[in-house]
């Protein structure tokens, strides 16, 4: 039955449902019934005669009364006013044991993780032991483990988000075709080995096994906009985590091989084997249990570095368009660089959904908005100019995997970019409401998906697998 509720209103409760789904502590079966009940209290008391903001503000204190959910949402959501009214009165409250037992369940799905992706060495599958004289054998494993990482180590990143979402069984199997498909493919495909239909299989597929973790973290919910916001913060965080983990681990190893080397003792060997490469295995799922701990703890750093970089990045592209426009020195189009234009748009793209993720959907334009157009306008001529040296190319060499790769990743972006430049434009005119962009961005998210499955699936077979 369509909803005939103010328009702002649904948007508050998709964010309360979302939430929910995101909670290890109720099935998502449940969700249903508890918005209808919501709803239901928001009808009775627009009846009585309240208006939209007050029935939804009463409606969640009563739910808030019985349900100790809405409680930990009110806590959280700290900025609205109904924290007030569902936390009259609650005192804080210590670290609950179950949350130990997360983390022991999170250390458990990490080291599974990292044992999965050593066990094809117990077949003679080991690409990390230097030294061998078969460099026919060390090519065949590195290509082997170039096609299968991300299915190696995203499988139990699903899983940890399946056991925190209580997903049910069906749910599970569902996540698990595009897995078993991609498996099937990757390796049926006959690549020659180091072509580039391989690597950029190797590039792409993680994009869609990604996604597929997306519908995981969400419960299931991944058709309504909010929730696919909500993953989109999730990503630009355990981004961040990750890289600042990957940056420790570096230094750590890099003192370690010191200090044993001091000794006398040659660690290299296991640390290269063993040591990185199933730290940075395990590191997915537990950068994801961290991300997912401290979510009411303390701000998200994504959207805090974003304010810082993009006013940078925006600089940065005007001062590179004006030097072109002063100097008359287009883009090279050689392949390098192209693909650090490339590169550089995807980070422009990142910088612009953490900052809309961050963003509530009824905010007022600020100063911030003003800089993001100037980015975003800025990539869009540096993508027009990247398309242009891309067709140059390909009219005087042709088609390549690369080239085509290329040409498709910058139509993808140039369509966004473009629609995002108008919306922030109309935004800043008071012309449209922020919620437009934030539903663009959310509802572009399956092109990159099929974007990346065009390359996947599509281009090993259409360019004879070189």
């Amino acid at each position: 039955m369509e909803s005939t509720m103010d328009p702002s209103i649904e948007a508050q409760i998709r964010e309360w449902r979302s939430y929910l789904l995101r909670r290890n502590t109720i099935h998502h079966i449940d969700v249903d019934e508890l918005e209808d009940h919501l709803r239901s209290q928001i009808s009775e008391l627009g009846a009585a005669g309240l208006d939209g903001d007050e029935s939804f503000l009463v409606a969640i204190k009563r739910i808030g009364g019985v349900n100790e959910l809405s409680r930990e949402f009110a806590r959280e959501r700290s900025s609205q006013l109904w924290k007030q009214l569902v936390l009259a009165g609650d005192s804080g409250r210590e670290r609950s044991g179950s949350e130990y037992a997360g983390l022991l369940v999170t250390i458990c799905f990490a080291i599974c993780a990292a044992l999965a992706f050593k066990l094809p060495a117990a077949f003679g599958i080991n690409p990390f032991v230097e030294g061998t004289s078969d460099s026919a054998n060390v090519d065949a494993d590195a290509s082997f483990y170039l096609r299968n990482a991300s299915l190696l180590a995203l499988p139990f990143l699903i899983g940890f988000l399946a056991w925190k979402r209580s997903l049910p069984a069906r749910v599970i199997a569902g996540l698990a075709v595009p897995f078993i498909a991609a498996a099937i493919l990757v390796n049926a495909f006959p690549f020659q080995r180091g072509g580039d239909t391989e690597i950029l299989a190797a590039i792409h597929l993680p994009i869609i096994l990604w996604l597929v973790a997306g519908v995981a973290y969400l419960g299931g919910a991944w058709r309504a906009d909010a929730p696919r916001m909500d993953f989109v913060r999730f990503t630009g965080e355990w981004f961040i985590y990750y890289t600042l983990i990957a940056f420790g681990g570096v230094v750590l190893v890099a003192l370690t091989v010191g200090v044993f080397q001091a000794i006398e003792i040659d660690v290299e060997t296991l640390i290269g084997s063993w040591v990185l490469p199933c730290g940075a295995v395990g590191a997915v799922v537990v950068v994801a249990w961290l991300v997912e701990a401290k979510q009411s703890v303390i701000e998200n750093m994504a959207p805090v570095l974003t304010s810082v970089f993009t006013p940078l990045f925006a600089l940065m592209l005007v001062a590179a368009i004006l030097g072109m426009a002063l100097t008359g020195n287009i883009i090279d189009a050689e392949r390098d660089v192209l693909i650090l234009l490339d590169v550089l748009l995807v980070l422009v793209l990142g910088l612009v959904l953490n900052s809309f993720s961050a963003r509530d959907s009824d905010a007022r334009p600020t100063l911030m908005d003003a800089v993001q157009l100037v980015l975003v306008v800025s990539a869009l001529v540096i993508d027009v100019l990247a398309l242009a040296a891309i067709l140059s190319r390909i009219t005087e060499f042709g088609f390549t995997p690369n080239r085509t790769a290329g040409l498709e990743l910058n139509v993808v972006l140039l369509a966004n970019l473009v629609w995002s430049a108008w919306l922030l434009s109309a935004f800043l005119r008071g012309r449209r409401p922020f919620s437009d962009l934030d539903r663009w961005q959310t509802t572009y998210i399956p092109v990159y998906a099929v974007w990346a499955a065009i390359v996947v699936a599509v281009f090993p077979p259409l360019f004879a697998f070189d």
